[in-house]
């Protein structure tokens, strides 16, 4: 009862925040609770200075003073413009982790706590001011000593303080979605709470550094041999739960246009660069840098794209990759039938769906874009069209997509940002060809079909075990029956379980591949 009053407390101080920002019209489209809308009217007055402002803006400033967990809500919601409308989509898709510094003391201590070494002991010198302040942590420029001379760093330090705020708002979040998810019907297909949880994972990965230096490493040797991409190496050695140090990157930044003409870059050839490289990372290797913004990409003069901040990752499975592939190789080659079936296959839709009517509602969605640049295309309307039309057929939110959605929004926006004429189904095109060449060509299949061979023969001497158990069973069995039938009886009906386990061993060699 004390928690239930102490989120209900919370949530009239939230809706006072936004009520000041005049920003109360999502909970309005979403049916809040009434009480907490009266309250936030009667002891909140609507802001003058706000009234020029879209309502997106509104809506992101708001969720920029109700703090870090509020920032990562609307960046997951920048990509459900089905929710709340395009233009507010578009604007909370701005929303950056910007965020007033801490003090260079906190800084300090927690770096000497962690690294349990004086500050002077571990840098030659470090800026007292940092250099860029988000909702999870701040970072500092400083110089190290190495056998080569010095070097220059980053230095990235969690906020004091941090982990027990986001989990307080965690806790709310799904206490919010649990009471959507039984209030209204609707809403169930939208799996708030696994929502909830996706989000929550991802933020709790931010909150060990370690974790994020160590993603870093893995994509840096990922890409060791693609001279299109790069990650700035890890300093191990000053790296711990709450800070981590870096090489730090002095290239050009992405969003920088005037820079990159200056520096000689090839702004269209790398607008398609930078589609091509989250497409291989998300394909090939089902590993994706999931916050690829313009503050955290630059490029070397040779083009080379570097990218930083490693904290928000995205992992898609081979079954996920299959289908994102045969999905997108469809819409570009203009057939929606495949992409209906594609669709129904992987259980996105329900399997009673009629194939020709979803294909109908996936040309909807694909003929209007086919040919067009992306300066006439809006991966967002795109999306939410795509929303309003599963929801006719009963299409599931499928969570591990999520950030793969609001990467594709990002990458979208970064593109157009370097290069406005940019087709982003042409950039796309010759990745998605060569992964659907080596995934499901006839070697492809081959290979599948040793895989899965192999994977059965590994699962054979756990049934083997299994026999061996019943024989034993069967012979204690035999010892204790006390006359001729009840064993007799016993002893064939274990016959016939271990007749079962041996069968389906041999079935599963013969035709399990097929099966599957």
């Amino acid at each position: 009862m004390i928690r239930r009053l102490t989120y209900v407390a919370r949530l009239v101080g939230i809706a006072r925040t936004l009520q000041k920002h005049d920003a109360l019209f999502p909970l309005e489209r979403l049916d809040a609770p009434p009480f907490a809308l009266r309250l936030a009217r009667l002891f909140a007055g609507r802001s003058r200075r706000n009234r020029d402002r879209r309502p997106g803006e509104r809506l992101a400033a708001a969720l920029e003073d109700l703090g870090p967990s509020f920032i990562k809500l609307g960046q997951a919601l920048s990509v459900r413009a089905d929710l709340l409308g395009e233009d507010i989509a578009v604007d909370l898709g701005r929303l950056r982790d910007r965020l007033p510094e801490f003090g260079f003391e906190a800084a300090r201590d927690t770096i000497e706590s962690e690294l349990e070494a004086p500050l002077s002991a571990l840098y030659l010198d470090f800026q007292r001011k940092p250099v860029a302040a988000a909702s999870i942590a701040q970072v500092h420029f400083a110089t190290i000593a190495t056998p080569d001379g010095p070097a220059p760093v980053a230095v990235k330090v969690l906020r004091p303080g941090i982990e027990e705020r986001l989990q307080r708002d965690m806790n709310l979040f799904f206490w919010l979605a649990r009471i959507a998810e039984r209030a209204d019907p609707k809403l169930r297909r939208l799996r708030p709470v696994d929502i909830v949880r996706t989000l929550q994972q991802s933020v709790s990965l931010e909150m060990d550094l370690r974790l994020e230096a160590a993603a870093a490493d893995e994509m840096g040797e990922v890409f060791q041999q693609d001279p299109d991409f790069r990650t700035p190496a890890i300093d191990w050695e000053r790296t711990a739960g709450r800070v981590l140090t870096m090489e730090r990157v002095t290239s050009v930044p992405i969003g920088d246009n005037a820079a990159m003409d200056a520096a000689g870059i090839d702004r269209p050839a790398l607008a398609e660069r930078v589609i091509r490289i989250f497409l291989r990372q998300s394909l090939t290797h089902g590993f994706f840098h999931a916050d690829m913004h313009q503050g955290n990409l630059f490029v070397d003069p040779d083009g080379t794209v570097v990218a930083v901040d490693y904290g928000i990752m995205g992992r898609l499975d081979h079954r996920t990759r299959l289908f994102m592939a045969e999905m997108l190789g469809s819409f570009i080659a203009g057939d929606y039938r495949r992409a209906a079936e594609v669709h129904i296959a992987a259980g996105y839709v329900p399997p009673e769906t009629s194939v020709d009517l979803f294909a109908q509602a996936c040309r909807s969605i694909g003929a209007p874009i086919r040919g067009k640049p992306v300066s006439e295309i809006s991966i967002g309307r795109l999306m939410a069209q795509l929303f309003r039309v599963t929801e006719t057929f009963a299409m599931q939110t499928r969570t591990e997509l999520l950030l793969l959605q609001k990467t594709m929004v990002t990458v979208e926006g970064v593109s157009r940002g370097i290069d406005p004429g940019i087709n982003f189904w042409s950039a796309s095109q010759p990745v998605i060809e060569t992964w659907a060449r080596d995934n499901l060509g006839p070697e492809a299949r081959i290979a599948g079909f040793i895989t899965d061979t192999m994977d059965i023969v590994e699962k054979v001497p756990r049934l083997l075990e299994k026999a061996d158990r019943a024989f034993d069973r069967l012979e204690q069995i035999e010892a204790q029956a006390e006359d001729e039938a009840t064993s007799g009886t016993a002893r064939w009906a274990i016959i016939a379980g271990i007749g079962g386990v041996l069968a389906g061993v041999a079935l599963a060699l013969l035709f399990g591949t097929a099966i599957g």
